[in-house]
């Protein structure tokens, strides 16, 4: 069975495409810490192996930048550096070669820190994903919007969207993750209507299954049956 898609622009995170008309795909990450590169390398594989197109890898310290330059040229796969807090761990990432990043909007706040790191990204042609979460927003999006709301989610990506579109960075793609289903595919919903760009999919702190598999399940399967998203989180 096959469903129609939200046209949506296409980027690639490596040789993988991403949007447009390519197919879903299917983002995991490991759990080693970074710097532990045989480590962190054993569990690629084996995401590989499961079908796995794409992997995340977080990167917040020194020892972890450092590792990923091991690690990079020797993933069968495409790998991106989720950075925390730090902007300048995301220019570490870069000069370790990684396929692409994913910033937090509620971490990584300030301006010029953003258009750094969107504009290193620009001239060495790699994507970002805007990686919004519903439990770490800037405070002020709670206040105005009275807590967690849709509504906040999207402006917060809208927010950023707006710090690349400055110094003329476009190859991003976006998720707005929350631990309620609702929520997030209401979130989904919105920001479906406000951009062409990418969607990548996910219920944060799902939790482990069965309980994870299923609130993973019911909020992807919703809104890939509504035409939206083009890469996944895995349910594991």
């Amino acid at each position: 069975m096959s469903f129609d898609r939200k046209p949506t622009k296409q980027l690639h995170v490596g040789k993988v495409a991403v949007g447009g008309e390519a197919p879903i795909t299917v983002q995991s990450m490991t759990i080693t810490k970074t710097a532990d590169v045989e480590g962190t390398l054993q569990q690629i594989y084996a995401l590989a192996a499961a079908g796995c197109d794409i992997v995340r890898c977080t990167c917040n310290e020194s020892e972890a930048a450092e590792g990923l330059a091991q690690i990079v040229p020797r993933s069968p796969i495409p790998v991106i550096a989720d950075i925390h807090h730090q902007y300048k761990m995301a220019l570490a990432a870069l000069e370790a070669g990684v396929h692409g990043l994913r910033l937090n909007p509620g971490n990584i706040r300030r301006p010029e820190h953003i258009k750094a790191v969107a504009s290193e990204c620009r001239d060495r042609n790699v994507p970002i994903r805007i990686g919004v979460n519903g439990g770490s927003l800037d405070p002020s999006l709670y206040e105005e919007f009275g807590g967690i709301r849709p509504e906040a989610m999207v402006k917060s990506a809208q927010r950023e969207m707006a710090y690349f579109e400055e110094v003329g960075f476009d190859l991003y793609k976006i998720s707005v993750k929350a631990s309620s289903v609702p929520l997030m595919v209401e979130a989904y919903r919105q920001l479906s209507e406000v951009t062409d760009a990418p969607l990548h999919l996910g219920v944060t702190e799902a939790g482990p299954p069965p309980a994870g598999l299923i609130k993973a399940t019911a909020g992807l399967a919703t809104l890939l049956m509504e035409g939206i998203g083009d890469t996944r989180k895995n349910t594991n």
